[in-house]
């Protein structure tokens, strides 16, 4: 397995990362912001995404979007294609994109929202913690590309306080936990989303 940081020579993979990453939202049946293959594109051209391969074959990605005048860093996109899930893949290719965003951007603070426990594990063990939204990005063009999630409108209703997603951050300034104090407590996350989702639903019917 080939991870690598892609280029114009990746381009051909665009409409199949985007695939991939819609399919997969589908069957999980979460939210997604939707990207173009031309956004792909643009990344892979700006040495912005990490892409691995088993050959030819397209086994899974993860792009690098840049906020706030370089203050903040998202590592958006994580997909592994179904044949190659269960492998552990999704955390190396985690891992590359965190090694190329502290690289480039060194100062900026990494975040990310989701809805999913294995991507809050993968960034837990890299020294992410959960915050609130009003800690992440203020730039109004992270926000707008939640418009395609399903959810948005509990995002604008809560005035981009709180959504079905989890906002994690890792500031290169703050002192990380050592290895064994950086515990993943599923559990605890899952509670989370619970009174988070009861919250929203209560707010629904008001």
């Amino acid at each position: 397995m080939r991870i690598l940081v892609a280029d114009r020579t990746h381009f051909k993979y665009a409409s199949i990362i985007c695939d991939t990453i819609e399919e997969s939202a589908k069957i999980r049946g979460t939210g997604i912001a939707k990207r173009t293959p031309e956004y792909i594109q643009k990344k892979m051209e700006n040495g912005n995404a990490i892409i691995a391969l088993r050959g030819d074959e397209f086994a899974g990605f993860c792009y690098i979007e840049v906020w706030g005048h370089e203050k903040f860093v998202a590592n958006s996109g994580l997909i592994v294609h179904p044949d190659y899930r269960g492998t552990g893949l999704a955390k190396r290719i985690k891992q590359a994109a965190f090694d190329l965003s502290r690289k480039k951007f060194p100062e900026a603070k990494l975040f990310g929202i989701t809805t999913g426990l294995a991507v809050m594990k993968i960034n837990y063990a890299l020294g992410y913690k959960p915050v609130t939204f009003s800690e992440l990005t203020d730039d109004p063009e992270f926000w707008n590309g939640c418009k395609t999630c399903k959810n948005f409108d509990i995002l604008t209703r809560t005035e981009r306080k709180m959504c079905l997603c989890t906002g994690m951050l890792y500031d290169p300034l703050v002192k990380k936990p050592g290895l064994k104090e950086r515990i993943f407590n599923p559990k605890a996350f899952q509670r989370l989303k619970q009174i988070k989702e009861k919250l929203l639903l209560k707010a629904q019917k008001k």
